[in-house]
């Protein structure tokens, strides 16, 4: 049992030892200001202890309650866990991340942000990285699930491992749309709408039989169609899904990173025409 706790939990600190030293040894002095800031703002208030809590409690409710994982007598975590957990983030990302520029719109505080001798860039990463460590947090913290599995059976950690990898990488393009979606509006709560809407399209545009049904009503009806097949072709959950089964491909991981640097510089496009 120590071991599977030690397998679990060396990779996340290993994981966590780099951030640190990345941010306090490599970023410039600018990016790891905004990002200590945003997480005081974070750990210091409700938001984080909220979404992290809600978080474990929903996804272990549905784990062992409704996914099954005591009675498919299958020592893996995809069936009853992993395929769940992006369906949690579609909420939890965007309440995570709806207040990261929205909040500097109500308060009046993203001209004085602006006005610094900063790179816009150093104040969207840093802030990017903060809600990231909440994210991460939610997912080391679920930790016992991984412990009862190894109890029960003889799973394979590696590819667990991977699951939540894909579900962590899930999280940051979540996140990452709604840092676009904050930046565009003051309010939070439009933000969190907005951000869950997109999110959910960005999810169900992978998902085959939906997009079937849209196909077989292709025609004159159907004038959204080619936003559907966009949203086809750039949904996250083909990727997810490869890597929560212990596939790792080098495609999947130039999706997730393409994906959330087109997000970020999208960020950057809102926040210089507000600049402007």
């Amino acid at each position: 049992m120590f071991e599977t706790f030690v397998s679990f939990l060396i990779p996340a600190l290993v994981v966590a030892a780099i951030f640190v030293v990345l941010l306090l040894f490599v970023a410039p002095r600018e990016l790891r200001t905004i990002c200590f800031r945003e997480l005081r703002s974070y750990f210091f208030s409700p938001i984080a202890y909220v979404c992290v809590v809600i978080f474990l409690i929903i996804s272990n409710v549905i784990t062992f309650w409704f996914g099954g994982a005591l009675e498919r007598g299958e020592a893996e975590l995809y069936g009853s866990y992993f395929q769940y957990i992006p369906w949690y983030l579609i909420v939890i990302a965007p309440a995570v991340g709806m207040r990261l520029w929205s909040e500097e719109h109500r308060l009046g505080t993203i001209e004085l942000l602006l006005t610094m001798p900063i790179a816009p860039w150093h104040a969207i990463l840093g802030k990017f990285l903060a809600a990231s460590v909440v994210i991460f947090a939610m997912l080391v913290l679920s930790f016992p699930v991984v412990i009862t599995m190894n109890y029960l059976g003889d799973p394979d950690n590696g590819v667990i491992l991977a699951g939540f990898t894909a579900c962590l990488l899930t999280g940051l393009c979540f996140l990452a749309v709604t840092s676009v979606i904050s930046a565009v509006t003051r309010s939070q709560v439009v933000a969190l709408l907005v951000s869950i809407v997109l999110c959910l399209a960005l999810w169900l545009g992978g998902l085959n039989p939906l997009v079937e049904l849209l196909d077989t009503m292709r025609g004159p009806g159907l004038i959204f169609w080619p936003a559907v097949k966009l949203l086809s072709s750039i949904s996250v959950m083909p990727h997810f899904n490869e890597l929560a089964k212990g596939v790792l491909g080098f495609r999947d991981i130039v999706f997730f990173a393409s994906f959330i640097a087109f997000c970020l510089f999208t960020t950057a496009m809102v926040i210089r025409l507000k600049r402007a």
